[in-house]
């Protein structure tokens, strides 16, 4: 039996992040379908309905919002007293370098170590810096994109693996009447929705802009933000936000999701279309999982045609608008409103590239593969 212990944020609910939605997956799909692998993952309280070889260690007492000194400090610790009892440890976060330096010297020990990198950070770190982030044994990366820049820099145990999501969960499904109801919703409403953040991105103006234009041309057009408050900067930009639909007499028609209890596949299927019209993708993930959940449920996606998520964006499968262009994120969103056809092309084939590329099962598997031969 090998023992792998996953180091993440707290893998518990609220689902709404993507680090933790995929390492929680990874960890039972992968144990599942491989009885002689044993994961050890870190929680805030313990996960009903996993398999018996997912082992959980409450180390965590907040799973919500910003990922504070306080659970990093609990997750140091922890791992310093649980040194040596695992033959892998598996790394789900960007590095930093004083992780990096940390792990390096004083937390894997004798264990193997895979560094899953899900973005390299180009705008906080120059060739050199990302160099001397990278300590794994074997470092995967979510794109093509990523493991190209790393061979590039001299970095040969890298391996490309796509995110995986639970395809029996994000999946098409009819619109719920009565989760629609609680948010002043109908089933004819033309439903927009955007998951992404209030600061980072750089995408909430031209939401709130373009949806503004939208409004007038599309009378039951509504707006579905599932954005976090994650500090102080977003809770003001939420503020401002709220002002600037009161002053346009549109806070009615929009639904603020600051913290999502339930499934993401029920938000997701709850709208028509959805919004990742992005400037730049610094911190975020180079395959945003909120993109690829929302292609599997089926929906059309607006994407912004910046370089880096071209590796899963095409003409074929999503919309691509320039970035900073509300006015064209508008006349976009217009557009599929009114050719219905279009929309369930363009949705059909993003189903159909999720479901090619990112099933859950397949990223498993490869993942077990690596578990086996380390």
């Amino acid at each position: 039996m090998k023992k792998i212990l996953f180091v993440s944020r707290p893998i518990a609910p609220p689902w709404d992040e993507a680090s933790k939605n995929f390492a929680y997956h990874l960890a039972k799909e992968t144990a599942v379908s491989n009885k002689d692998i044993e994961i050890h993952i870190m929680t805030k309280g313990v996960l009903d309905d996993l398999p018996k070889n997912v082992i959980c260690h409450d180390v965590y007492t907040s799973s919500e919002r910003d990922f504070g000194a306080f659970q990093k400090i609990r997750s140091v610790l922890f791992q310093l007293m649980q040194k040596n009892k695992f033959d892998i440890i598996q790394y789900f976060f960007t590095p930093t370098k004083a992780s990096s330096v940390l792990i390096d010297r004083f937390l894997k020990g004798e264990s193997k170590t895979i560094q899953t990198i899900a973005t390299l950070r180009e705008d906080l770190f120059s060739d050199d810096d990302i160099k001397e982030l990278i300590f794994g044994d074997i470092v995967t990366t979510y794109s093509d994109y990523a493991k190209e820049r790393l061979e590039g820099l001299g970095v040969n145990n890298v391996k490309k693996i796509y995110p995986g999501i639970d395809l029996s969960d994000y999946s098409p499904r009819e619109k719920d009447e009565n989760l629609l109801s609680e948010f002043g919703f109908s089933k004819d409403d033309f439903i927009i929705n955007f998951t992404g953040e209030y600061i980072r991105l750089g995408a909430m103006d031209s939401v709130i802009e373009s949806f503004i234009k939208v409004s007038k041309k599309i009378p039951n057009a509504k707006l579905s933000l599932a954005v976090r408050v994650k500090n102080e900067k977003d809770a003001k930009k939420k503020e401002a936000v709220i002002k600037e639909l009161q002053g346009e007499g549109l806070l009615g028609r929009v639904a603020f999701h600051d913290t999502w209890h339930r499934k993401m596949s029920d938000l997701y299927n709850m709208c028509d279309i959805s919004l990742f019209p992005v400037q730049n993708m610094y911190g975020k993930f180079d395959v945003p999982l909120a993109v690829i959940e929302t292609m599997a449920c089926k929906k059309a996606m607006i994407i912004s045609d910046i370089p880096i998520l071209q590796e899963f964006s095409t003409q074929n499968n999503s919309v691509l608008i320039s970035r900073d262009n509300p006015i064209g994120l508008a006349d976009t969103i217009i557009d599929l409103f009114e050719n219905k056809s279009k929309r369930e092309e363009i949705a059909q084939n993003a189903a159909t590239f999720a479901r090619e590329n990112f099933d859950i099962k397949k990223s498993a598997q490869k993942y077990a593969d690596l578990y086996k031969n380390l």
